[in-house]
């Protein structure tokens, strides 16, 4: 079963736009699941302009599913959680002052740096994920350096999958087996939709998790949020 992280940084930034608490992330997040989604994934930045870190700190308490937490591993990311401990770190390569994440790691370039980090997450008993390109090369890099999982970039994906899904999809494929021949996880993440999700997770079997965060609270300001949840888990159901 592949489940649904929903990624709740986009009603942080709507509650940020206006201040106060409305929308309130925390009871968001406990709608998410109570709905149906089967984890909740935030990524503080350190500019908090959404996610606050003392949001993090509040829904360790509440969430009963899975808690993933996004971000580049620097000292206040690591601090945040290795205080927090949830089920899964995914580390990602985003410069501070990224609007979003758009590239995987060199994971051979920075292979000292992520095997130093996963290590001391792992001694926490954080499972750890590594955002990556769908390239042979960069996946054998995650398993070298001790990630649990990689998390392929699915924004080339969903660019041209309504020109060509079928070649849009081939690089996840091939990415997809070895990481699976490697014994690793497979999560995917970015620019997934209710367009383009079925076809992916049709495409790789062994899809552990999808991360989706735009696309689903934008679908929810028009079709609801326990309707879109319900959606989006219909995606994921073949």
């Amino acid at each position: 079963m592949t489940r649904l992280s929903v990624n709740i940084n986009k009603i942080a930034t709507l509650r940020n736009a206006r201040g106060g608490n409305n929308p309130d992330v925390i009871k968001v997040a406990m709608d998410c699941e109570r709905f149906g989604a089967q984890g909740i994934t935030v990524h503080p930045r350190p500019d908090e302009r959404h996610i606050r870190y003392a949001d993090v700190l509040a829904l360790k308490k509440v969430v009963k599913t899975e808690f993933n937490i996004e971000g580049y591993p620097d000292d206040r990311y690591m601090k945040l959680v290795l205080d927090v401990k949830p089920e899964q770190a995914t580390l990602v390569p985003d410069k501070p002052d990224a609007i979003t994440s758009n590239a995987g790691w060199d994971t051979i370039k920075n292979e000292g740096l992520l095997k130093e980090i996963i290590t001391e997450l792992k001694k926490a008993g954080v499972r750890v994920s590594v955002f990556t390109d769908p390239v042979s090369s960069m996946v054998e890099g995650a398993k070298k350096v001790g990630a649990d999982r990689i998390e392929l970039y699915t924004e080339p994906y969903a660019a041209h999958f309504h020109h060509n899904k079928i070649a849009a999809a081939q690089p996840y494929i091939d990415a997809a087996a070895i990481a699976h021949s490697l014994g690793l996880g497979i999560n995917a993440g970015h620019d997934l939709d209710l367009q383009n999700l079925r076809y992916l997770h049709e495409s790789i079997p062994h899809l552990d998790e999808v991360s989706i965060g735009h696309a689903l609270i934008s679908d929810a300001l028009y079709l609801g949020l326990e309707n879109t949840i319900q959606l989006y888990l219909k995606q994921l159901s073949s």
